[in-house]
């Protein structure tokens, strides 16, 4: 049974209507440079890389490209510059898939975890699954596996990094949207292991998107642990035990139907180091205007807390347990204290 307002439209359609994707939504889940500065500016330069590679010199390109490889060879020569510049190209460039999951992707990641740890799961992704493949090829090779030119296999590409975002990203996402994530993740993983196009690019996207999902823990904020106090914390304020069925702390006078106040014998004990000091009675109206009750002492209870931030302990007075306000420490500019006149006037002696 659905609600309809009075215009005859349903609710559920409405509601429906707003949880739609709109064109302002699409544009806030882009890159922008203060809000996502990493994704943003390596996203502009590889879109300047991958226009260069469709519009530029053919020879150029391939001669870049392959400078810029990842391949044993490379990585056995200068291992820090090869895997910099690889993730420099888009793979397919301009009208790669990949690039589009960059975009999407790691500025989702990065705005939830910062940038500076959006860089390292990103690198993390690309150079372990970089070593991961290419390490094995020059090991066949140097068994006599595989012929010398796999050792010059062109491989470059940020692949690796945006699968290892992917997996970050969904350790951060709620069940179904985790789910969703990885299950459309490990399809395409599973779809390339059976094509088996390219080797290195098959195992390598499970072992990047693997990796980051091991950065699940490392990736949540994890608050301060339960019970714990902070360095200096200041004491709470002073809390008289309370009984079972009781409205108020354990002996403190109870208000009743008729604004006259139910007096309860005093029944705490002072804690380790306190002292209780008798300072009057309290004679309490009859309920429904019968006959007043017995006299009941009202007791002021002292402790000793230590400071804060070190020091000699100091007693510590609580006001007594009668009707009134409580006072307020008194403010510089002479505001911020309350008079008791009324918890005054049941005193002793007033």
């Amino acid at each position: 049974m659905s609600v309809v307002d009075p215009d005859g439209e349903s609710l559920r359609r409405r509601r429906r209507a707003l949880r739609a994707p709109s064109p302002g939504r699409m544009l806030r889940a882009l890159p922008t440079p203060l809000g996502t500065p990493f994704t943003f500016f390596y996203g502009l330069v590889l879109l300047a890389t991958a226009l260069y590679t469709h519009y530029g010199d053919e020879a150029t390109v391939d001669e870049l490209l392959r400078a810029s490889s990842t391949d044993a060879a490379h990585l056995a020569e200068q291992p820090l510059v090869v895997l910099l510049a690889s993730a420099l190209w888009i793979a397919g460039g301009l009208y790669s898939l990949f690039g589009i999951l960059f975009v999407l992707v790691v500025s989702a990641l990065e705005r939830r975890i910062g940038g500076a740890r959006t860089a390292g799961v990103f690198l993390l992704g690309h150079v372990l699954a970089t070593l991961a493949t290419e390490l094995p090829v020059a090991g066949a090779v140097a068994a006599g596996r595989l012929p010398e030119a796999s050792l010059h296999r062109l491989d470059y590409g940020i692949s690796f990094g945006v699968m290892a975002c992917i997996g970050a990203l969904a350790g951060l996402l709620r069940q179904r949207g985790k789910r969703i994530v990885l299950g459309l993740s490990f399809l395409m993983c599973a779809q390339d292991l059976v094509e088996f196009a390219d080797p290195l690019a098959s195992w390598g996207h499970p072992i990047a998107l693997l990796t980051g999902m091991a950065c699940w823990s490392l990736l949540r904020d994890k608050g301060p642990a339960a019970g714990s106090a902070a360095d200096g914390a200041v004491p709470g304020p002073l809390r008289a035990p309370r009984e079972a069925g009781q409205g108020g702390p354990a002996g403190a006078p109870q208000q009743s139907l008729r604004g006259g106040a139910a007096g309860r014998g005093v029944r705490e004990e002072p804690l380790d180091g306190g002292r209780a000091e008798p300072v009057g009675q309290v004679v309490a109206a009859g309920a429904d205007g019968g006959e007043p009750e017995a006299a009941r002492d009202v007791v002021r209870m002292e402790y000793e807390f230590p400071h804060a931030h070190g020091g000699e302990p100091g007693r510590v007075g609580a006001a007594p347990r009668v009707p009134g306000a409580i006072p307020l420490p008194r403010a510089a500019d002479g505001r911020g204290e309350q008079r008791r006149s009324d918890a005054d006037a049941l005193q002793a002696g007033r």
